[in-house]
């Protein structure tokens, strides 16, 4: 790979055979890729930031997609979740969610394949390093610094795995700042990120850090996700745990497992939290209906009850939400 990224996305949908990524926009620094999918839509938004270094802002609004991208091993990304959850499947048949505030340092060599979004949604940041042309790039801008980009993949990513990072504080901060960046700042912002990102990373260890994550078998996954269209369907009926686990052919507590791990809350706490949602939306859209009708249609029988969960959920009464949108 030794041209740089940026410039062969112009062939992205005849050299990489990229069905459904498109590039939609594009000048010296800047490119605007967009993914679709059946059931959405998502766009990359690209800046070259050293020659072989990209930063990208990662914003999908879809159930799922395929990723037809694979990369070669001198690629290295980082990732950083910070709204909606994405699931991957790693090399070894094992699929994982990320959440807000997790990082994921990988290759790419296991990208290609289903991508899930288990809340439709997801947004993040990527950087990427193509490893020898970033590597060569960044020495001859900044000749001071020590940079091993090779090294810091074979620290991180022994045999092509990943390694996923909860909640460092170091690397959080990193990236909430690359969210909310004055334009007139431009690339030289966007540098001096990605330097203090690698000083981060240099000093970090993998010992550093415990790996508190949920890995699912493919078949667990989706069972689960079997349950989580169901109670969506019918935000009216009440399912027991007993109801959903035999209804999916888990162990009760090995689905609640998985289904926290995925969907990022209980299962009761989930279905409190779809259901208010699903009744603001109604509140809003079906102005002449009345609120009790509204609260038998996710499953409660007394106005009341749901009046007081709706405003544990949504911060106010359902009449004060219904006017407010007003």
């Amino acid at each position: 790979m030794d041209k740089p990224l940026y410039y062969m996305l112009d062939n992205l949908n005849t050299l990489y055979k990229c069905s459904n990524v498109y590039q939609v926009a594009a000048d010296e620094n800047c490119r605007v890729l967009k993914v679709t999918g059946s059931d959405g839509e998502g766009f990359m938004t690209l800046y070259q930031v050293f020659q072989g270094v990209y930063l990208m802002y990662d914003d999908f609004h879809m159930k799922f997609c395929a990723s037809d991208y694979q990369a070669a091993d001198t690629l290295l990304c980082i990732d950083h979740c910070r709204e909606g959850r994405i699931e991957h499947e790693s090399g070894h048949g094992i699929r994982y969610c990320m959440e807000p505030g997790d990082v994921r340092i990988d290759r790419r060599v296991h990208h290609k394949g289903m991508v899930h979004m288990p809340l439709c949604h997801y947004h993040g940041i990527t950087v990427g390093f193509q490893t020898d042309l970033a590597e060569i790039a960044m020495k001859k801008e900044l000749p001071a610094f020590d940079i091993d980009i090779r090294g810091l993949a074979e620290k991180f990513c022994p045999d092509d795995r990943e390694c996923l990072i909860r909640d460092d504080e170091g690397l959080n901060r990193v990236f909430m700042q690359l969210y909310n960046v004055n334009e007139r700042l431009g690339i030289d912002y966007f540098r001096l990120k990605v330097i203090e990102l690698l000083m981060c990373l240099k000093a970090l260890s993998p010992e550093d850090f415990s790996i508190d994550r949920q890995y699912f078998s493919a078949a667990q996954a989706e069972k689960v996700k079997v349950v989580h269209d169901l109670i969506t369907a019918h935000p009216e009926r009440n399912y027991t745990i007993d109801e959903l686990s035999k209804i999916c052919g888990l162990p009760s507590a090995t689905m609640r497992r998985c289904f926290k791990g995925m969907y990022g809350s209980p299962v009761y706490q989930f279905i409190k939290g779809y259901r208010m949602q699903y009744a603001a939306d109604l509140l809003l859209s079906d102005r002449e209906r009345h609120i009790a009708d509204i609260a038998q249609s996710v499953g409660y029988d007394n106005a009341s009850k749901f009046s007081a969960a709706f405003r544990g959920v949504m911060g106010v009464t359902p009449q004060k939400y219904r006017k407010g949108g007003e």
